[in-house]
């Protein structure tokens, strides 16, 4: 399978720019089978949703759907959502015919008060797409490895976020320990530029099992990598190296 990762720029609080944007540049990218984009790429990363949020079928939402259809393939990324029972940061993945799978955000970010203005999803979510099976998770999610343990149940996790310069090393530090510990792929998608409370610097990338980097994007600048995930060689090396059967939980 071909997954394509971006790296973006984000205009803040402008769905419709970003959106626009977006489209054209995956027109002019590689065929793949799944496009990535980082959390809340439509918006920058909104710590005050008043106002600010899309409903659960908003324009974004829609957007996804005709692009994926278009590309015949799947998107997948988080959008700020407004709903009865809340706000929540949705991560999105969106199939070529239009279906969607979505998962809210387990463990919010308290030092930034993400806790206080959205509600957190409590159901984890795995989606199997053309024979290979993504687990969901967004920014924060990636500090818990409970939460993240591979249960024998996924082959790639999927991490989309705002994660800002400051604190760019752990990003990479822990991106290879969830691919190392879970036998898996870890695709990280992070954006680049400023929002008004921090700047980010990308770090967008796919690890392999052995923890080894199979592609990285450049640093401070919009890029996008198209990686395969070579399923036949991740099954081989499960198969020899059965540490997925030792695990505690």
């Amino acid at each position: 399978m071909k997954v394509t990762l971006l790296q973006r720029d984000i205009i803040w609080e402008s769905p419709a720019e970003n959106t626009e944007r977006l489209g054209i540049s995956l027109l002019s990218l590689p065929k793949s089978d799944l496009y990535v984009l980082p959390e809340m790429f439509s918006t920058g990363f909104v710590a005050e949703p008043a106002g600010k949020t899309e409903l659960e079928e908003g324009e974004t939402l829609q957007w996804m759907r005709l692009t994926a259809k278009k590309l015949d393939a799947a998107i997948a990324g988080s959008v700020a959502v407004s709903s009865a029972s809340g706000c929540y940061n949705r991560f999105y993945f969106v199939k070529p015919d239009g279906s969607e799978v979505h998962y809210d955000k387990h463990h919010l970010f308290t030092y930034g008060g993400e806790n206080k203005r959205y509600t957190a999803g409590n159901d984890r979510v795995i989606i199997d797409y053309r024979g290979v099976r993504f687990l969901l998770s967004v920014c924060y999610d990636l500090r818990f490895p409970l939460w993240l343990r591979n249960h024998e149940d996924y082959d790639c996790l999927l991490v989309v976020a705002n994660w800002p310069t400051v604190r760019l090393n752990a990003w990479n530090i822990l991106l290879h320990a969830r691919a190392i510990e879970n036998q898996c792929y870890v695709c990280g998608v992070n954006r680049v530029g400023k929002d008004p409370v921090c700047e980010y610097s990308g770090g967008t990338q796919c690890i392999d099992a052995y923890g080894r980097d199979v592609a990285v994007c450049p640093p401070d600048k919009e890029s996008a990598i198209t990686i395969e995930l070579d399923m036949e060689k991740l099954n081989a090396f499960r198969k020899k190296f059965p540490v997925l059967k030792d695990r505690d939980v």
